[in-house]
């Protein structure tokens, strides 16, 4: 076989099914943030991505509880192998004007020059990236927090892919992907949700007509809360949409598959085989299940009901090495049981 031959035997990598596919394994129920992030992986990858500003600007909206900050973790652990390879920076700690120069330091002569450090330098953005991939990921957590200072900054972050520090030095973002989460609207899509009165509280509207109406929520809020010249610094506007039963099912799966990888991480030679039947998780589901709240109230039902109970058992040393547990439920007490199938005795959770 000759080496052309080789070559054309080859199979190129799809990187947009990959990836697309890598993504939706760890973010559920939200296809069309996974749509508007990919291309600009690929135009990374294809070295066609423009020069002299990032990657990619995306804002993400929507309800709570949906994913927003998810995805960026999930596209980390993706693209870097780990969901802390992210410049997080949480604009709840920048509500006040001055608190917006702990981004860029203060300037030469002014007091406490030496003694404040940038959270914006060109090491911690490096330090979001990996060998595999040079892509940094930077999120600004929900944005809307901000002092309005903060959105004024960025605008030539957004526009021109650097920043200038206070000691004079610049930051480039151009190998970065930035994102930027908001809660703006929450509370009108929250209503929209679950109407108090009229014939909508007692209707459930199907997906389909949701999304438009969030959508037209969100819009309205992002436009009340920033000037046109942020806004049209943006790439991507995502609009998350409600978990619906298919999606947190999953959700609760993925939980599910975590704690047992816990349990094995930290408890070495001590771990043991956790069982979660069908009726189980049915059970979670119908107490932590909410189109309000998102996945954030099923993660603390299964603290709640599933995790705290077996801590208690794992502190009292009453779950044996190897043993396979399998959490049934108490319906009369509304409360799971832990039972040692090996020993086939029931050990009751506090």
């Amino acid at each position: 076989m000759t080496n052309k031959s080789k070559r054309s035997s080859v199979r190129p990598i799809d990187l947009r099914n990959d990836i697309a596919k890598a993504l939706s394994r760890k973010l559920v129920g939200q296809p069309a943030a996974i749509e508007a992030i990919v291309p600009f992986i690929e135009m990374h990858r294809a070295m066609l991505s423009p020069e002299g500003r990032p990657n990619g600007i995306f804002l993400l909206l929507g309800p709570t509880g949906t994913g927003k900050t998810k995805t960026v973790e999930a596209l980390a652990e993706v693209l870097h192998g780990s969901s802390r390879k992210v410049l997080r920076i949480d604009c709840g700690e920048f509500q006040m004007e001055h608190e917006v120069a702990k981004l860029i330091g203060a300037p030469p002569g002014y007091l406490g020059h030496r003694e404040t450090q940038p959270i914006l330098t060109q090491q911690r953005v490096n330090a979001a990236g990996s060998e595999s991939c040079d892509l940094s990921l930077v999120l600004f957590d929900e944005i809307e927090k901000a002092a309005p200072s903060m959105t004024r900054l960025l605008l030539g972050l957004l526009d021109k892919g650097t920043l200038r520090l206070g000691d004079c030095s610049t930051v480039n973002f151009e190998k970065t992907l930035i994102f930027m989460t908001s809660n703006l609207g929450a509370a009108k899509m929250s209503e929209e949700l679950r109407p108090d009165f009229g014939l909508g509280a007692y209707t459930p509207r199907p997906a389909v007509e949701k999304t438009p109406r969030l959508e037209n929520i969100a819009f309205a809020a992002l436009r009340r809360n920033f000037s046109p010249e942020f806004i049209n610094r943006l790439d991507k506007i995502v609009t998350y949409q409600p978990l619906g039963a298919d999606a947190l099912a999953l959700i609760l799966s993925q939980h599910i598959g975590d704690l047992q990888a816990h349990l094995d991480k930290r408890l070495g030679q001590r771990t043991f085989q956790l069982e979660v039947p069908a009726r189980t998780r049915r059970f979670l589901l119908e107490e932590g299940a909410s189109e309000e709240y998102g996945a954030r109230e099923l993660k603390r039902t299964i603290q709640r009901l599933l995790i705290q109970p077996l801590a208690s058992l794992i502190a009292a040393g009453e779950i044996p090495a190897g043993a396979c547990i399998r959490a049934d439920v108490n319906q009369r007490k509304g409360r799971l049981i832990m039972r040692n199938l090996d020993l086939d005795l029931d050990a009751i959770a506090s």
